[in-house]
Formats: C-alpha cells, sequence, structure tokens
C-alpha cells in the first residue's frame, strides 16, 4: 500500500443530518460537536443534526458546521489508528484539514471560519456576485472565456477542480457572459451556482483584510502532518506558511488538480475524503482513476473505510 491523504471538503458538501451518527456512536465525535457549541456560544450540534436546508446553506452557519462534522470525523479515525501522510483541504476545507494536522486548535478554528463566513458575506451585496461551474473545458480555455467575458467587471478561475472542471466567480453579469460563451463554445455543461457570494475572487479582497486581522491574532503551531495548500498547490509544514496561505486564498483560486497532484507525486495512492458529502471524491475519479478513494460521514461509510484500510495494510504485508 502507497502512502494515505487525507481530503476534507469545502462549502457546498453540508446537508441536514450531517454528523448526527458519528456524534451518538463515538465519544471522541460528540466531544467535538460540545467544543464547537462552546466556543460558539450557540448550537452548531442542532443546526447540523437537525436544522433546515435553507439555515445551513447561510454561509455564516455553513463554514462552522462542516468544519466541525470533519474535525468529527477525524477525530474517530484517529481513535481507530488511522494517520494520514498527507492532509489537503478544499478551501474552507484547508481550515479543517490544519486541524487535522495539530497547525490550528479547533475552538480557535470554529470561531475563525464563522467569522470567515461573516465577512465573505459582508464583501459583496447579495446578488452583485455569482460563481458557475463549466464541465469540459480546459482550465486555459476557461481562462481564455472569462477574460472575453470580463468586460471591464471581475470573472477568473476560482476553483481548478479537475481536467473537467473550473468554477468561475466575480460579478454576476460577467458570470452569466462566460457561461453564454462557454455554452457556445462546446462546453458539456456550464451552469451558475447556488452561492451566495464570488468566493476566491478579486471582489473578496474586503473579507481578506478582515480576516487577515484575525488570523494575525491566532496562534498557529508547526504542523505533525505535511499539508498541500490551496494557492501553491506546495507542501508545507509551517504554522506561519499556513497562516500566510489561508490569507491570500480568499481572493486566489483553488488549485485543486495540482495540490492532488502532487499528493500523487509524492507517493500517495489511497485517499479518504473526510466530512460530509462526496465532492472530492468525485473530483479525484476525473483526476486519476488508478487511485484508491473511500469517504467517511457516517457510521456505514466509516465501517466500509476502517474495513478497506485494514485490508489494504494486510495485503501489503
Amino acid at each position: 500500500m502507497g502512502k494515505l491523504a487525507f481530503l476534507f471538503p469545502g462549502q457546498g458538501s453540508q446537508y441536514p443530518g450531517m454528523g448526527k451518527e458519528l456524534a451518538a456512536n463515538h465519544p471522541a465525535a460528540r466531544s467535538v460537536f460540545e467544543e464547537a457549541d462552546k466556543a460558539l456560544g450557540f448550537s452548531i450540534s442542532d443546526l447540523c443534526f437537525s436544522g433546515s436546508e435553507e439555515a445551513l446553506k447561510l454561509t455564516t452557519n455553513t463554514q462552522p458546521a462542516i468544519l466541525t462534522v470533519s474535525v468529527a470525523a477525524y477525530r474517530v479515525l484517529e481513535e481507530n489508528g488511522i494517520q494520514p501522510a498527507f492532509v489537503a483541504g478544499h478551501s474552507l476545507g484547508e481550515i479543517s484539514a490544519l486541524v487535522a494536522a495539530g497547525g490550528l486548535d479547533f475552538a480557535d478554528a470554529v470561531r475563525l471560519v464563522r467569522r470567515r463566513g461573516e465577512y465573505m458575506q459582508a464583501a459583496v451585496p447579495e446578488g452583485v456576485g455569482a460563481m458557475a461551474a463549466i464541465l469540459g473545458l480546459a482550465p486555459a480555455q476557461v481562462a481564455g472565456i472569462c477574460k472575453q467575458a470580463a468586460d471591464g467587471q471581475v470573472v477568473a478561475p476560482a476553483n481548478l477542480n479537475s481536467p473537467e472542471q473550473t468554477v468561475i466567480s466575480g460579478h454576476a453579469e460577467a458570470v452569466r457572459r462566460a457561461v453564454e460563451v462557454a455554452s457556445a463554445g462546446g462546453a458539456k455543461r456550464a451552469v451558475i451556482l447556488p452561492v451566495s457570494a464570488p468566493f476566491h475572487s478579486a471582489l473578496m479582497q474586503p473579507a481578506a483584510e478582515r480576516l487577515e486581522a484575525d488570523l494575525r491574532k491566532t496562534k498557529f503551531h508547526t504542523l505533525r502532518v505535511p499539508i498541500v495548500n490551496n494557492v501553491d498547490a506546495e507542501i508545507t509544514t509551517s504554522g506561519d506558511e499556513s497562516r500566510e496561505s489561508l490569507i491570500r486564498q480568499v481572493t486566489l483560486p483553488v488549485r485543486w488538480e495540482e495540490s492532488v497532484r502532487e499528493l500523487i507525486e509524492q507517493g500517495v495512492n489511497t485517499f479518504v475524503e473526510v466530512g460530509p458529502g462526496r465532492v472530492l471524491t468525485g473530483l479525484l475519479r476525473q483526476i486519476d482513476r488508478s487511485i484508491h478513494v473511500f469517504n467517511v460521514e457516517d457510521e456505514k461509510s466509516l465501517r466500509s473505510t476502517l474495513d478497506k484500510l485494514t485490508q489494504a495494510q494486510t495485503e501489503s504485508v
């Protein structure tokens, strides 16, 4: 068996009821939810376990909710003796990855992402910004389409997710123009995404500045496990470098495909998506079909992944 990496999902992976089974069955997961409730001063547990889809979709709720569920799933894996050689996370997921790697204390992280969500929501008035997924065109083609569609406004690649999928972000009108150009230019699909702000674009500069002030006051530690960061797709174990990466990440694109390829180059052939949903699992299959991909979000996926990892380790001995 090659090396193992844990990947942590970002916004868009949330769903009502997430984390409930893990908290009910595992004290390690339950204590994460209790710590989050205490740190935030309200019950993020209730929001995850029984909140509405609408409430979970609000960026200020989504970010701490996904982080909490992801860290809870990580703690259960850790309790079962499963340790990764590397970690990475998609956008918000990078903060979950830093908690798992020991770079950031969980209580600090959950308060940070609550504010990160508030700052991102406040940076651009409702309806001014948008994001869209472009499927079936090469990333370079999408970048060219954005330049063509900008017309004095902001629109640029925001998530370089896979050879098949690039997400763009910016002013709503410019994003719509880019979608029309992409559709006419042979994209398999070009769809506006149901998000509340134009993440990872220059329009997020006010949020980046406010978050930077908070990040500068937050203690970061040297990482126990190396992380591949979003903005450079490079490996680091430095707490200070990780902080800088989180500041830059607010306005710069998530280089996800390059991050995954970097991990594969480092000898990783088994990935576990740790947290709600299977968005990253789908992207991994588009990037490289030869790797092993599992996920942990509830009791069934936990059992299945533990069995498969144990089996793989036994076979490689």
